[in-house]
């Protein structure tokens, strides 16, 4: 199914019709629901079924407004709506509130999948319609605020990442506006997520104060928040390169007043990813009998090569 969900989304990115891109698209969803049912269970049934009725609905209102594109050519209205079925797919706000829902429900493979993968189909069917700007700018700025503030009360694990994947997105709409790159970013962003959900689901992590009670090396500890700091976009890290690019192209092109408000949203999603490394950093060495943990992990090597590449990265970006 993992492979058929991969083809439906290639489908919808190298297709030059509209009724293509939308098989791609339900291609994609049909096969991604039996990833999300691989643990039976009443929670995955049921994130499953959430999935589904979203996703239906969504490609109901895409094909109606598909078919009236049809009838009335270049009509705004008509992709105005095309727009808004694809952002329901993205789970942008303010159509957002079925992704921490569904996530919660969901084990931390289908999570990852959902916040990296299944965003390239709807994104790159974004990029072809070209959506007024006052649109696109309205929905970047309600991805950012609500993002940033939906997770600060969280002690969902998997919800605090559904909000960070909302304010991430936002980021990888505005490159729409200025630099027609949101695949390097969602590539960055999916690389730094996968890590850290990676890190959560081999230590079985499901809520903040499970952190406090792991008995974590000094290393370990500083790889995870190393991950955190990046994911959050501070500038030591590999992460702050895609928004520090993305900041530069909105000064040029004038866009300085929203920049500085999704910079200030940003540093209130560092705010959550403070606070579970918090917990980490407070944790005791007495270890919890129900959680079993693998000193060593290849995760700790890959994580501390990934953050360090910044210089380097900076590197090919001035050549």
């Amino acid at each position: 199914f993992f492979v058929i969900t991969i083809l439906g989304s290639l489908i919808t990115m190298f297709s030059n019709s509209w009724i293509s891109m939308w098989m791609g698209l339900e291609i994609n969803m049909m096969a991604f629901i039996p990833l999300i049912k691989k643990k039976a269970n009443s929670a995955t049934a049921e994130a499953a079924m959430m999935y589904f009725l979203v996703q239906s609905v969504s490609s109901s209102i895409l094909m109606f407004s598909i078919i009236m594109s049809f009838l009335w050519e270049n009509n705004e209205v008509m992709m105005t709506i095309t727009f808004m079925s694809l952002l329901v797919k993205l789970g942008a706000a303010p159509f957002h509130m079925w992704v921490p829902e569904i996530m919660s429900k969901m084990d931390w493979n289908s999570c990852i999948l959902l916040m990296t993968w299944q965003k390239i189909a709807p994104l790159s069917m974004i990029m072809n319609i070209k959506p007024q700007e006052n649109v696109l700018m309205m929905t970047v700025m309600l991805s950012t605020a609500i993002g940033a503030i939906g997770g600060i009360n969280q002690t969902s694990l998997r919800k605090i990442m559904a909000y960070s994947s909302i304010n991430h997105l936002a980021w990888m709409m505005i490159t729409m506006k200025t630099l027609n790159n949101w695949i390097m970013y969602l590539v960055m962003y999916s690389v730094m997520t996968a890590t850290i959900c990676m890190t959560f689901k081999k230590y079985n992590m499901m809520f903040i104060n499970q952190i406090n009670s792991m008995n974590l090396s000094l290393v370990e500890k500083i790889t995870y928040m190393t991950s955190m700091m990046s994911l959050g976009g501070l500038p030591p890290f590999i992460g702050f390169l895609p928004k520090w690019m993305i900041i530069q192209a909105m000064m040029k092109t004038e866009m300085v007043v929203i920049m500085m408000i999704m910079v200030m949203f940003s540093l209130i999603t560092l705010f959550y990813y403070m606070r579970t490394m918090s917990f980490m950093s407070m944790s005791q060495a007495s270890l919890n009998k129900w959680l079993v943990v693998k000193s060593k992990s290849p995760l700790i090597l890959w994580n501390i090569l990934l953050n360090l590449s910044l210089p380097m990265s900076m590197m090919i970006n001035f050549t």
